[in-house]
């Protein structure tokens, strides 16, 4: 490591040049071995590392104080984290950085680490495996190590001591590495495509209104929306002709991808919208928000249909949850059942008042369709038929509606130190014999989906004006890493 201090940006740029290096290195050796057998030598597998991040803080005289929730170390000594892909994380990375060095003066540094960068992270169509088994290329190259690959520090399990740097950041570079190359496998999307604001929902007819809504913005040269990617790859930028666009949305793979998602982008760096069909289910919920954080969005919020539980609600009603009773079970062993999922002030307001802008109604007349309180989450779809044993447990939560993915969604939130937020739609009153008949059911797809859609989408923007206050404190703990 270097002793003189570099500045954020040359940090980063230290960070890109040595990731590329130890990615141009490690394809360099696949092709020859997979050409004709060379095998990579010493020297050469030393440079397949990836490089590491080093933040170091002796604070002289008063620590300077913030209200800022991150970008701040929280005690002395020094701090690391190896870093991948730095030049898609170059604006997170210097947004880190800046103002730990303007503020507290820290020392930044950049080397190479001891992790090893696994092959198969950096497979591309130019170093194609042919024939080659898998069982070969490992006896020869770095390949995923999964016992090295976790969220100690997210879930604070994490254990310091013995000489060892606190951590910089909540995930390193193999669990980014990892996640990146899941979500293409789960969305059918190149990661660099996932915006910050983050729709989550559990029906495809809303990813048919999010692909109606982009087609319209993008026809509309006032929007500030340019470019939408499709699963598979195939996109539609502003230039594209309504006949090309609509042969590009239909020619999508969406079939074959687990959980197809949908990527808007803008050009005024205020940053797009990505919708994700998770689904149903926790453990999908669970999957996609595991990948989804390590690109560290700035917020994720469930739109998706609930089951509801009060004779007083109409179907096409909406909830706005402040409460989840997790019976989903999935996450009971990182983030307990007893600990609180907080519904979030900003996330709370941006809701409802997107929802008296889409809605056009005010004050009862909005009470009367937008209904705040708890909900439960299931792990079991037919929990009806266990209602004998669930009554007692929802009477005594007070809860509203039940759906299977949002007590996930919010849990993973406030674990992952996302920003979070559900508003469903009552589909179906089980317990009151309003199930989702054909005919019925057709006719409140049509008529909700869109205006639910718009609600999601209204409440992002607003929640895109409060940053600052989006990031806050109120999921961090006491001895965070300084990263957001």
């Amino acid at each position: 490591m270097s002793e003189t201090s570099l500045t954020p940006d040359q940090a980063i740029d230290a960070l890109a040049q040595r990731h590329r290096r130890a990615v141009e290195a490690l394809r360099a050796a696949l092709s020859r071995f997979i050409a004709d057998g060379t095998l990579p030598s010493p020297a050469e597998r030393a440079l397949f590392r990836y490089p590491e991040l080093r933040v170091i803080w002796q604070p002289e005289g008063t620590a300077h104080a913030t209200r800022r929730a991150w970008g701040k170390p929280q005690w002395p000594g020094t701090y690391a984290t190896t870093v991948t892909e730095p030049e898609f994380f170059r604006p997170y990375l210097r947004q880190q950085l800046e103002p730990m060095v303007r503020e507290f003066g820290v020392r930044l540094d950049v080397g190479d680490s001891s992790q090893e960068m696994p092959y198969s992270y950096v497979l591309d169509d130019a170093t194609a495996v042919g024939e080659v088994a898998a069982s070969e290329l490992v006896r020869h190259f770095p390949a995923p190590n999964l016992a090295l690959v976790g969220d100690e520090i997210a879930d604070g399990t994490w254990e310091f001591g013995g000489g060892r740097p606190r951590p910089l950041a909540l995930f390193d570079a193999p669990r980014v590495d990892f996640s990146l190359r899941r979500l293409r496998h789960y969305t059918g999307c190149d990661w660099r495509a996932v915006q910050p604001w983050i729709l989550l929902t559990n029906y495809a007819r809303y990813i048919d209104q999010f692909v109606a809504f982009a087609a319209a913005e993008l026809a509309d040269p006032r929007s500030p929306y340019a470019r939408l990617v499709l699963p598979g790859g195939g996109a539609i930028t502003r230039e594209t002709d309504a006949e090309t666009a609509a042969a590009t949305i239909a020619a999508a793979p969406w079939q074959r991808y687990q959980m197809p998602a949908c990527h808007l982008m803008r050009t005024d760096g205020e940053g797009g919208i990505s919708i994700v069909n998770i689904g149903v289910g926790p453990s999908n919920a669970k999957t996609i928000t595991d990948h989804l954080a390590v690109l560290r969005p700035n917020c994720w919020l469930m739109v998706g249909h609930c089951g509801g539980l009060r004779q007083s609600q109409v179907i096409g009603d909406y909830v706005l949850a402040h409460a989840y009773l997790r019976r989903d079970r999935i996450l009971d062993d990182l983030l307990p059942p007893e600990v609180p999922i907080p519904a979030l002030a900003e996330v709370q307001v941006a809701l409802q008042q997107a929802a008296a802008s889409v809605t056009g109604e005010r004050g009862d007349e909005l009470k009367r369709r937008l209904r705040t309180g708890t909900v439960v989450t299931y792990d079991d779809r037919n929990w009806e038929l266990r209602w004998s044993q669930e009554r007692r447990r929802i009477n005594l939560s007070r809860a509203i509606a039940v759906d299977m993915e949002s007590g996930t969604v919010a849990a993973q939130g406030y674990r992952l130190r996302v920003p979070y937020g559900t508003l469903l739609c009552v589909s179906d009153k089980p317990l009151h014999g309003e199930i989702k008949l054909p005919g019925a059911a057709s006719s409140f797809y049509r008529r909700a989906v869109g205006e639910h859609l718009r609600i999601g989408l209204a409440a992002l923007d607003i929640l895109r004006g409060q940053l600052p206050s989006l990031h806050s404190r109120k999921l961090r703990s006491f001895d965070e890493p300084p990263f957001r």
